[in-house]
């Protein structure tokens, strides 16, 4: 199956590489996609080798084709998989703001391309109002969700709601809805 693996500015961003990983051991197709702020916790050409794909990070990436790539990997996808994704990235795509090649993908997805994001950020990022109005809004959408952890200990110091799912959980739940 072919995978899109969206990986935001998150501290969690280095569990990518293991998601990405796994995938790739599971005979999956993984074709990562980063924002900027992505490639600030973990370089694309760690997940290019993970993935045996090219990473997209920006629109400047896709001259390779005249077939725009955020396009060709929405309508090709089988399983659009965010993790970890960010506050800032959920906005966007609440929002339907395309800044970057992975909202870009996000919007240009068929309806029935099942879609999970697996959230990680701080915890009063996470509660609040506006990043629950938008988990709503996802949510009504047909998006699925993969944590929050309710309770561990934060990059930032904290402890609460905020880790990133365990990658065990992410690559079980993928299974899940590629059967189904």
């Amino acid at each position: 199956m072919k995978i899109v693996l969206g990986v935001t500015g998150s501290i969690a961003a280095y569990k990518a590489a293991d998601i990405a990983s796994q995938l790739v051991k599971a005979g999956h197709d993984v074709h990562c996609v980063m924002t900027q702020t992505a490639t600030e916790f973990i370089t694309p050409l760690t997940l290019q080798v993970l993935s045996r794909n090219p990473v997209l990070t920006s629109l400047e990436d896709e001259k390779q084709s005249w077939i725009p790539g955020h396009i060709h990997l929405a309508d090709t996808a089988d399983l659009f998989l965010c993790a970890p994704v960010s506050a800032d990235t959920l906005a966007n795509f609440a929002l339907g703001l395309a800044p970057d090649p992975l909202s870009s993908i996000y919007l240009a997805l068929p309806r029935t391309t099942p879609v999970l994001f697996a959230p990680a950020m701080n915890g009063k990022m996470w509660d609040h109002p506006a990043t629950q109005r938008n988990l709503k809004t996802l949510t009504e959408d047909g998006v699925n969700f993969i944590g929050p952890e309710e309770d561990g200990m934060l990059a930032c110091g904290y402890k609460g709601t905020g880790r990133l799912w365990a990658v065990d959980g992410i690559l079980d739940e993928v299974a899940k809805i590629l059967e189904s």
